[in-house]
């Protein structure tokens, strides 16, 4: 794996847990077409690499921004296919973090507006700092959410509230959002929100990965489902994962009244 050679991310490994951060303070972290790309082939190593990650973590570089939305002056440029085909590519990798097996936490320090709270919105939950600000401002340009925003926005907090963000593009601050749901937990300072994030990794790295991965899966297959096909789904994962190797190990050692220990 070749974890560094990028030019809009920087990487480093934390035990078992990756930081992602997106480098581009000059631009207050703005999400290019290349950062896109960077981010499909990371995504691509992660999926590839069985096991070797517990968890990721996604952050921005500084303390201004986690990203401030998409490349404004590169879509400036843009024709309305080429503006189809940013979306479908920012689309894809929002899909990719939802299909990683293990965790990906948005750990957002400032502010996160269009495609930055689009990228957080895909991941698995969102942590963030009392400087922190949420928003889908693009009806001020003239455009709409194109990242997933419509889509995932309303899942996260309701229709309602959902509607009154999009339709306004009125910021939302940390305290507000974590009374919405779109945020988990809120820290003083980004230095102690990433030891947490990363504190929360390594105790999911102690977990069942094939649990973990099914879950996520299960949770992300049956959001759209009805009652009646969701639970068909959970029934087929809770089947699969007594089939893996885990659940003999951690059914054992509950009985033994020891520690599980998953290869």
């Amino acid at each position: 794996m070749n974890l560094n050679n990028y030019e809009t991310l920087l990487t480093e490994k934390s035990g078992r847990a990756l930081i992602v951060t997106i480098n581009r303070p000059d631009k207050a972290n703005a999400l290019s077409e290349k950062s896109f790309l960077e981010l499909r082939d990371l995504f691509d190593q992660i999926a590839a690499s069985r096991g070797l990650f517990a968890g990721v973590c996604i952050t921005g570089k500084g303390d201004k921004a986690f990203a401030a939305g998409a490349d404004i002056a590169a879509m400036n440029a843009m024709s309305s296919q080429q503006g189809e085909d940013f979306s479908a590519l920012a689309q894809s990798v929002t899909l990719q973090i939802e299909a990683l097996p293990v965790p990906v936490i948005a750990c957002v320090n400032g502010y996160a507006f269009g495609g930055g709270c689009e990228l957080a919105l895909s991941c698995d939950f969102i942590y963030a700092t009392h400087a922190s600000e949420f928003g889908q401002p693009e009806v001020n340009l003239g455009l709409i959410p194109g990242f997933g925003g419509c889509v995932r926005l309303a899942r996260c907090i309701g229709l309602g509230l959902a509607r009154e963000l999009i339709y306004t593009g009125r910021r939302m601050k940390a305290d507000e959002a974590v009374k919405a749901g779109l945020v988990n937990r809120v820290f003083e300072n980004k230095l102690l929100m990433l030891e947490s994030a990363l504190e929360t990794i390594k105790v999911i790295g102690t977990k069942s990965s094939s649990a973990v991965a099914l879950c996520k899966r299960t949770i992300q297959t049956t959001e759209a489902q009805s009652i009646e096909a969701g639970l068909l789904s959970e029934r087929r994962s809770f089947r699969a994962a007594f089939e893996s190797p885990h659940k003999s190990e951690g059914v054992r050692a509950f009985i033994e009244k020891r520690k599980a220990i998953f290869s």
